[in-house]
């Protein structure tokens, strides 16, 4: 990966990729979204905790209580392990920042 910012040329496949990895599950990763949402009746159950920033676009997240939280570029979430959420859109493109760890709470 030459520059972070760069989107690839090609899409419309969301892309993963890990950027840093280390101990106790940390993990940040690059994201670039093109439109792709959570398919519905399907929820993210994470076994670690997750932060993650838009860079550029926009998405929203619903939680299994109805909540939904709008972001747009500058705007983070935490998304503590074991709460059920769901993307349930991005625009396209999405570039999103994602650092996934055990205790990321006491870390923010």
């Amino acid at each position: 990966m030459k520059n972070f910012f760069d989107l690839p040329a090609t899409g419309p496949q969301e892309r993963f990729e890990d950027v840093l990895a280390g101990e106790r599950g940390f993990r940040l990763e690059r994201i670039v979204s093109y439109g792709q949402a959570t398919p519905l009746g399907i929820w993210y159950d994470q076994e670690t905790d997750e932060w993650v920033l838009i860079l550029t676009g926009a998405a929203r997240i619903a939680y299994e209580d109805g909540r939904e939280i709008h972001l747009a570029a500058g705007d983070h979430l935490f998304l503590p392990r074991r709460v059920k959420h769901r993307v349930t859109y991005t625009s396209s493109p999405c570039l999103w920042l994602a650092v996934h760890g055990d205790a990321l709470a006491t870390a923010t």
